[in-house]
């Protein structure tokens, strides 16, 4: 796996809905299907790309992170501002700062071979901790997660 990009961004403005789940209870699908006929009434979206979101707990230690293991997960969009946000979305509040950025390549029951080396290998031997902050993957509206040969980017807070 190539290095990350290191880059630092601005807050960002999304919106969309949001579950509790854990990797032996995924609901992820089930949260994609609901949310995607929801965006076709959003008029003020910033871009195509899609946020699949994570909201770890404040003292979560990654390193006793178990399947079954509880965080807020969300299928969001960036938006230019929060006026006219339909009922049924809900605005996300992105915190900036210091990311490092992943390509995964491949069907997403292959992730954990791209989380084994990001958080097994990568972090502990980079010069960066875990932040504080959502991690998340962007995903282009071509996204396909049939595709063997589909990529997302994977974003990690990181700091100095």
């Amino acid at each position: 796996m190539n290095p990350p990009k290191i880059i630092k961004i601005a807050n960002k403005k999304l919106i969309g809905i949001s579950i509790q789940t854990s990797l032996s209870k995924n609901s992820t699908l089930a949260l994609w299907q609901q949310f995607k006929p929801l965006i076709n009434n959003v008029k003020n979206r910033s871009n195509t790309d899609f946020y699949s979101i994570q909201v770890y707990e404040n003292d979560l230690d990654l390193r006793k992170f178990t399947p079954k293991t509880t965080f807020e997960k969300w299928a969001a969009i960036e938006v230019e501002n929060f006026e006219n946000i339909p009922d049924n979305l809900t605005k996300f509040n992105l915190s900036g700062g210091l990311y490092a950025i992943f390509i995964h390549k491949g069907k997403p029951e292959e992730f954990h071979n791209t989380a084994a080396y990001i958080y097994g290998e990568w972090i502990p031997n980079s010069k960066y901790t875990l932040d504080n902050r959502p991690h998340f993957e962007i995903l282009s509206e071509n996204y396909n997660p049939n595709d063997p040969n589909t990529e997302e980017e994977v974003w990690i807070p990181i700091k100095t």
